[in-house]
């Protein structure tokens, strides 16, 4: 018995790659960074590459170097991170495209003989980029240049069309360039935001793009989870940690295989629910390192039997919200020790 496990469908994230082509009406440039979320970089671009993806973007230069490895010469791929300094060779070697972001980038990108590259616009988010004022005229080697929406997540914020007003102001002086401005949550924002390619992430992997469940996308992970005891708690006693949660009657818990060193959120507690045993069970006591417990009160559940953290029973931002936190967070935070089931099955 495998204690948890993080199933993943890629044809569940090739049919999110297809929507969002459609949904956008552009190419789609998936974002693969932090491991494709967590789901596994490789595994992920060879099924995107697949379905027609061309193009991919990481944040760190390691991250590029391993996916040229794995995927060999056919795609792009732009770094976030930039030409960081000392980088540069490792760059040019693995045929990666830096994003760069700021003069200094420029300068040693083509002081070390770079080709390739992107070139990143701050429009307003103040993260990485240059400001509009700061951006240099078309070079040689410029292939893209991109900006990041900072509230695509909320359709109504003011700040995504002064944003994308901004980009194409600026994108004038890049005539031959590609555009890429919408991330996921831009995908939706309508025609005028989509400009050459699209960005997405989040939204490959399961996440609304508002950051809730969204009937056009699917979900593509599943963490489960083993029961490895099942127990007959009485009425005043005590379930974890701190006495994190007591009994007000009679209670009937299972003790599955999944804890904070899992990347099962120590905050998944006391708003948490679990599906098991066919219903969503909410899970008691304080989240442990290796072990959580769910209230199973008059469910048929015995050991062995999955519990599932997220996935088609348990929406994936409905996870995060109850954690507090987003679902990529909840994505990236699960550890190595789970391993990663991969499945073509639609």
């Amino acid at each position: 018995m495998i204690p948890a496990e993080l199933h993943i469908d890629l044809e569940a994230l090739a049919r999110n790659y297809r929507r969002l082509e459609a949904v956008s009406g552009r190419p789609v440039h998936p974002v693969v960074k932090a491991d494709a979320y967590g789901l596994g970089a490789t595994p992920v671009a060879r099924r995107l590459l697949a379905a027609g993806a061309r193009t991919f973007f990481v944040a760190r230069a390691a991250e590029g170097v391993r996916l040229r490895a794995d995927l060999g010469p056919e795609p792009d791929i732009y770094v976030l991170d930039g030409a960081v300094a000392g980088t540069e060779r490792a760059l040019i070697e693995a045929d990666l495209r830096p994003v760069l972001n700021h003069g200094d980038q420029l300068r040693g990108w083509r002081g070390a003989g770079g080709g390739a590259c992107g070139l990143q616009i701050d429009t307003g988010m103040n993260r990485l980029g240059f400001r509009p004022e700061d951006a240099p005229a078309a070079f040689d080697g410029l292939a893209l240049v991109m900006s990041h929406l900072a509230c695509a997540d909320d359709p109504a914020e003011p700040m995504n069309r002064r944003q994308r007003d901004a980009f194409a102001a600026v994108a004038a002086r890049y005539p031959d360039q590609i555009k890429s401005f919408a991330n996921s949550g831009g995908c939706f924002l309508g025609d005028d935001y989509g400009f050459d390619a699209v960005r997405p992430g989040i939204c490959l992997y399961g996440g609304g793009p508002e950051g809730r469940p969204d009937p056009r996308i699917a979900p593509v992970a599943t963490l489960t989870a083993r029961v490895l005891q099942v127990r007959d708690v009485p009425a005043g006693e005590s379930v974890g940690y701190s006495r994190g949660w007591v009994a007000d009657q009679p209670a009937r818990v299972a003790l599955f295989a999944a804890g904070y060193a899992d990347g099962l959120l120590r905050a998944y507690s006391p708003e948490g629910q679990a599906f098991v045993g066919g219903q969503l069970r909410p899970l008691i006591g304080r989240v442990s390192m290796d072990v959580a417990a769910v209230e199973v009160t008059g469910l048929d559940v015995a050991v062995g039997d999955p519990v599932e953290l997220f996935g088609a029973n348990r929406p994936l931002d409905d996870a995060a919200r109850a954690a507090g936190t987003i679902a990529y967070e909840l994505l990236t935070s699960i550890t190595a020790r789970v391993p990663r089931v991969y499945s073509a099955a639609a």
